[in-house]
């Protein structure tokens, strides 16, 4: 996958928007489209205290609903730390919102004053999908777009 490429383009068509869910369906779709291996992308937006729904996404149909306390979007969420599950059955309390899900990477998402504002979440139908390099290029990039959001 050519990271810098995406990169350039993902910041270009989000130069200068500073709304949040904008900017969530951009990054699904343009992620989605470039990572080979990403089944499902999309983004859970934190609603209520504890309490992340689904927000813009490319794939079949997510959960609508994720308690902090459950799941892989709800440990990134609740820890603040990206969560790289290589096998999501070893993955304690992990919620099967497609059955054909294997390996999982979410990452929290924070605007520029530190509020979380939900996660990107990149699920995949094959084991292990995600790497070292997909978090190092996605944790600058998300920074750097939802910089400027509230």
């Amino acid at each position: 996958m050519d990271y810098e490429t995406a990169s350039r383009d993902i910041l270009a068509l989000t130069h200068g928007e500073t709304d949040a869910v904008a900017l969530m369906a951009t990054l699904a779709c343009e992620i989605h489209n470039r990572h080979p291996l990403s089944d499902w992308t999309g983004f859970y937006r934190v609603t209520a205290p504890e309490l992340l729904k689904i927000g813009p996404y490319q794939g079949g149909h997510g959960c609508l609903v994720i308690p902090f306390s459950r799941g892989v979007c709800g440990a990134a969420a609740r820890t603040g730390e990206i969560q790289n599950v290589p096998d999501v059955d070893a993955f304690p309390g992990h919620i099967a919102c497609a059955s054909s899900t294997r390996s999982e990477l979410v990452i929290p998402v924070r605007n520029g004053a530190g509020r979380l504002l939900g996660v990107l979440d990149l699920d995949s139908d094959t084991p292990a999908a995600f790497t070292k390099a997909d978090e190092d290029w996605l944790v600058p990039l998300l920074a750097q777009v939802f910089d400027q959001t509230e």
